[in-house]
């Protein structure tokens, strides 16, 4: 470790994360609670630091320096692992932990879980929080590193590898398009499937990879003419077509489109909950574990 970094006040760590985020001085202090000075102070610290001006005024705004780009993602990492290593302890108590836990997941996963996941939260760990960050692509760009700032990541099994796992969703593929679409039949075909266009969701490997690729073996190859990066938002983008979807069947339950088998047959969708190796023997880690093993058994056997 060099000279200058043993003698930077790590407590400015916030400060940049801030910043940098907020682009504004202002909004900085407001959203660490601290005074403008403060926060201007902890600017010109940050300034002589990195021999750069990280913020530069352009008209009424302020714009990132390149190196200020750079740091943007690794500020909230570090941060996010400060805030780990200082919320670790030898015993968890979920009744009185205030500790904040971030698993990276799919609003599919969340619109699954989220209810049974709020309930038992509440009812086990009313002063912990859990946030649910929307998955990202680098999340499996960068595994198994990524993990460090993460609880862990909901994924499906053959995107991870060499990291701890325990299973947790199961759910099968099926088709939807909408009431009046007349192009369908009483039944779908392989050739709907290949005649008529298609409304994605995703189109990275988180998303239909398995699927598409049996339904590629089957000759099958679709056409997208709609890609939302949403499970949740995409029956918006069928009704009033005659586009047909991809979809998990939990999320169909109280929709009003029309739901079909597919007439090939593809693999069920196995999400697993990873990792990192880190983490394991962590008390609370541990217990939020079985917090999401407990609430797929609520969500998957409803009272």
């Amino acid at each position: 470790m060099s000279v200058v970094t043993r003698n930077m006040d790590f407590n400015l760590l916030r400060a940049l994360q801030a910043l940098l985020e907020e682009r504004s001085v202002t909004r900085a202090a407001e959203r660490l609670g601290l005074s403008q000075p403060a926060v201007s102070g902890a600017l010109s610290k940050l300034r002589r630091h990195y021999d750069d001006e990280l913020l530069t005024r352009v008209g009424n705004s302020y714009q990132l320096t390149a190196l200020a780009q750079q740091l943007l993602e690794y500020a909230a990492g570090a941060a996010a692992m400060a805030d780990r290593v200082f919320s670790l302890q030898a015993d968890f108590d979920p009744a009185t932990s205030e500790r904040a836990f971030t698993v990276a997941v799919s609003d599919y996963t969340a619109t699954v879980l989220g209810q049974s996941l709020s309930r038992l939260l509440n009812e086990r760990a009313p002063r912990a929080q859990l946030h649910l960050q929307q998955l990202a692509p680098d999340v499996m760009d960068r595994a198994p590193e990524s993990l460090r700032s993460l609880d862990a990541v909901v994924l499906p099994h053959s995107l991870l590898t060499d990291v701890p796992y325990q299973d947790l969703l199961r759910d099968e593929w099926v088709c939807v398009t909408a009431q009046d679409n007349t192009a369908v039949g009483e039944e779908l075909t392989v050739e709907d499937l290949n005649e008529l266009p298609w409304v994605f969701s995703f189109r990275r490997r988180t998303a239909l990879t398995t699927a598409m690729r049996e339904l590629r073996i089957h000759g099958v190859e679709p056409r997208p003419q709609i890609v939302i990066e949403s499970y949740a938002a995409l029956p918006s983008f069928l009704i009033g077509t005659n586009r047909i979807a991809l979809i998990q069947r939990r999320l169909t339950a109280n929709t009003t489109l029309r739901v079909l088998p597919c007439p090939v047959q593809l693999a069920p969708l196995l999400l697993a909950l990873w990792w990192h190796p880190s983490h394991t023997a962590d008390a609370g880690h541990q217990w939020l574990r079985q917090l999401f093993a407990d609430a797929e058994a609520v969500a998957g056997h409803p009272a």
